[in-house]
């Protein structure tokens, strides 16, 4: 059946067509099985998978750029997700070519043959690929067009076949379902679905009775769907399928990923073995063997589907352990998810944990009641945006709707919600997963590849735990030692993730210990002292984040030779203070500098014309393998806003020396002149402090003013209107705003003054030059 015995389509002799959106479900499969028939198929997809690609190329099909419909095409196909505006769409129209469905090219392309149906709300992908496999495993060459792909890759999701029948999977979401006359139609359930197109039950129920009408052998009817035995009400030859039907089946085992079921009625056999867990596969596999048994397939229905090697995203099971099982599925109807989660709510002793993308805004709108009714059935619930496969956002129908009647129906079940933030809600899953979990991603849009993404991110996280677990064990008690440690409150700008583990060491010995132990488990060690002059990624921070906050770091002792020793961890302001009572005068320009001494030796922080190092004479270090050194200043290699040697090394203190003596009230009052003028000068809102370097001889305040961006703003990140070089959080900044932000005044100040600033606020365990 190759080229010389090409069906007929639309009433003209095509050869060579073009598929857009083949890389879909439901294109890509219809695409393989035109080119076994003997079409020259070519086919375009912004979204196409590496397996798909695959199993395209195994038959020849040619994958083009977009709108590259080719010369001799001389039909185009699209999917239910394509847009008119489509570049493959114009060109069509603008060549004069026939421009039809997918629902309708299949219709086409079955009509010489005897046509088995699997049509229904729920289950057709897996009944197909379920009597597919009972075809294959009996010797039975029909044709076959299923709706997604096997997890088998050696197995195609279509074939053309070597005798006159073809299984398909019948898709009524567009209405093409009225193009079908089948041999056989097997119902394997009805619900209310698709409100786009069927505005009221009765106008799905007409469409299904209508393709009953049809259909010219069997109508085969799912006994427990009350809705389908009604349409099925009139069909001249019905037969129902399921536990007391005409085709019966009885589970007698459900283990070890193991149907046993016991056939009777109209069997000719008594007992199957299938390859799938659950009630409703055992419902699919009663379907797919009596549509089998109807085809003329004269073989032992024992191992049959024994094989059944199971279909991506239909409980497909992308991690098992003891301590963590996750799977992803289809189920996209209220039906469908409370069917699903029942399951898997018999298979875990651990949480249910349900990861929710509702797809399409129509959809959500009608079953939002239903959709929360069934989600409530798991002990964890993460709600990710509407997938809308091409429709527009629909009032009462996104993810915040669902989320809010959730809430209402279920006040006391955890549920995570964060619109737009896809990646922090995987972060935020990945922090609270427990041992024993049972995950299950759901949902009919792209939440498979978020599946795959939160697995990494899981898997990251368990190193993590036992990374952390190792130092713990490495330190006195006295350490803080935390998972997951929000560091946004330590910023002065108040922004930022996590740190996947952070410290606080009791003393020398327990800092030592953990960075010793940290580069044996090839940790990356990071400091933070009071967090000004950083901004946090809203990712958070990849790294053993070490703050030096407890009060072994915060010493403050006068030598007897003049100078003073501080601890890094000595706040400014609390130097000045101290210095102040001790009669101790060149150290009150630090006061307002929102920092501590650790953090003010790697950044040689200045301010009024003073400077850091202008006042350090010593400063101890320890290196990132445990060993600690002493510098004088003139070892160091200091510069501005920068100290060379505390790159790779943390500071644990310093031998500082006053300029002079004077009384505590003089020193005061200079103090409080600077605060004064510091207090006039620069924001009270939260801010990292300056975010650009001077750049030579001018200020980079003065070059973004004069570019005309005081109060330019992304989100809550704003250029401050009182100093220009200060970007502030307006309530709700996030990382990313301000990297936007900054890109921006980059931007404008080098088109309109010639000058390219640099940052000088640290990008906390990043580089600036991945992002700007």
């Amino acid at each position: 059946m190759k080229a010389g015995a090409l069906p007929i389509l639309f009433g003209k002799t095509v050869t060579a067509l073009h598929c857009v959106g083949v890389g879909g479900m439901g294109l890509g499969p219809l695409a393989i099985y035109l080119a076994g028939r003997g079409f020259s198929v070519s086919g375009e997809d912004d979204a196409m998978t590496a397996a798909m690609r695959d199993q395209l190329a195994a038959v020849g099909v040619i994958v083009t750029a977009a709108g590259a419909v080719p010369a001799e095409a001389q039909l185009v196909v699209y999917s239910s997700a394509i847009a008119p505006s489509h570049l493959a769409a114009l060109a069509a129209k603008a060549r004069g070519l026939p421009l039809v469905r997918r629902g309708e090219l299949l219709a086409e392309a079955t009509r010489d043959r005897r046509l088995v149906a699997i049509c229904g709300s729920h289950g057709k992908t897996s009944t197909t690929a379920m009597l597919v496999t009972a075809l294959r495993a009996a010797g039975f060459p029909a044709g076959y067009v299923l709706g997604g792909l096997f997890n088998d890759g050696a197995v195609p999701p279509a074939i053309a076949g070597a005798n006159d029948w073809v299984v398909a999977e019948i898709d009524e979401s567009d209405g093409t379902i009225g193009n079908f006359s089948p041999e056989i139609t097997v119902a394997v359930n009805l619900d209310w679905d698709h409100p786009d197109h069927y505005r009221k039950q009765a106008d799905l129920e007409d469409a299904f009775a209508a393709l009953f009408a049809r259909t010219i052998q069997t109508v085969l009817v799912n006994e427990d769907c009350g809705l389908s035995a009604r349409v099925a009400a009139n069909a001249a030859s019905r037969v129902n399928f399921g536990r007391t039907g005409d085709y019966r089946a009885e589970t007698i085992g459900d283990r070890e990923g193991i149907i046993e079921l016991a056939l009777g009625g109209r069997f000719t056999e008594g007992h199957a073995r299938v390859r799938a867990m659950g009630e409703f596969n055992a419902t699919n596999a009663t379907a797919a063997l009596a549509a089998a048994q109807l085809m003329g397939v004269n073989a032992s229905f024992a191992n049959l589907l024994s094989a059944y090697p199971g279909v991506r995203r239909r409980q497909a099971v992308l991690h098992a352990t003891k301590e963590l099982t996750v799977i992803e599925d289809y189920a996209h109807h209220p039906a469908e998810l409370r069917a699903l989660l029942g399951s898997l709510r018999k298979r875990t002793d651990g949480r249910l944990v349900v990861v929710f993308q509702p797809h399409r805004f129509s959809r959500t709108a009608q079953f939002k009641a239903g959709f929360a009714a069934a989600l409530a059935l798991g002990d964890a619930v993460y709600l990710i945006d509407v997938y809308g496969a091409g429709e527009a956002p629909l009032a009462g129908g996104t993810t915040a709707d669902v989320h809010e009647e959730l809430r209402r129906i279920a006040p006391a079940l955890p549920v995570v919600y964060r619109h737009g933030d896809n990646d922090g809600l995987l972060r935020a899953l990945a922090q609270g997963s427990r041992a024993g979990d049972f995950v299950a991603f759901v949902g009919a849009g792209d939440i498979d590849v978020m599946a795959r993404e939160w697995l990494k991110l899981a898997s990251s996280a368990r190193d993590w735990d036992r990374a952390a677990e190792t130092l713990q064990g490495a330190v006195s008690a006295g350490t803080k030692l935390k998972r997951e440690e929000s560091l946004a409150k330590k910023t002065t700008i108040g922004i930022g993730g996590a740190a996947r583990i952070y410290a606080e060491p009791a003393g020398v010995e327990d800092l030592q210990a953990l960075v010793r132990a940290a580069k044996m488990l090839e940790l990356p060690v990071i400091i933070l002292g009071r967090g000004s002059n950083l901004l946090v990624p809203d990712e958070g921070v990849d790294a053993l984040v070490v703050s030096l906050r407890q009060p072994a770091w915060e010493s403050f002792e006068p030598r007897a030779d003049g100078r003073v020793w501080v601890g890094a961890g000595l706040r400014l302001k609390n130097l000045c203070g101290l210095a102040a009572k001790a009669g101790f005068v060149g150290f009150e320009f630090l006061e307002g500098i929102p920092g501590n001494i650790g953090g003010a030796l790697r950044m040689n922080a200045g301010a009024m014309n003073g400077w850091m190092f202008d006042v350090v004479e010593e400063v101890q270090v320890m290196g990132f393998d445990g060993e600690i050194r002493t510098f004088k200043k003139d070892e160091m290699h200091v510069d501005y806003r920068d100290c060379a040697e505390l790159h790779d090394a943390i500071a644990l203190g310093a031998l500082i020396r006053p300029a002079s003596r004077a009384e505590a009230g003089d020193i005061a009052r200079q103090i409080d002149a600077y605060k004064e003028k510091r207090q006039k000068s620069q924001p009270r809102e939260p801010s990292a402090g300056c975010i650009f370097k001077n750049p030579p001889g001018d200020f980079a305040g003065r070059l973004i003013d004069a570019s005309g961006l005081k109060g330019e703003r992304v989100g809550d990140a704003e250029v401050s209107a009182t100093h220009a070089n200060f970007i502030v959080n307006q309530g709700g900044a996030s990382a990313a705003d301000v990297i936007a932000l900054v890109r921006r005044v980059r931007a404008r100040v080098n088109q309109a003054q010639g000058v390219q600033l640099e940052p000088e606020v640290l990008l906390y365990g990043k580089n600036w030059k991945d992002f700007l």
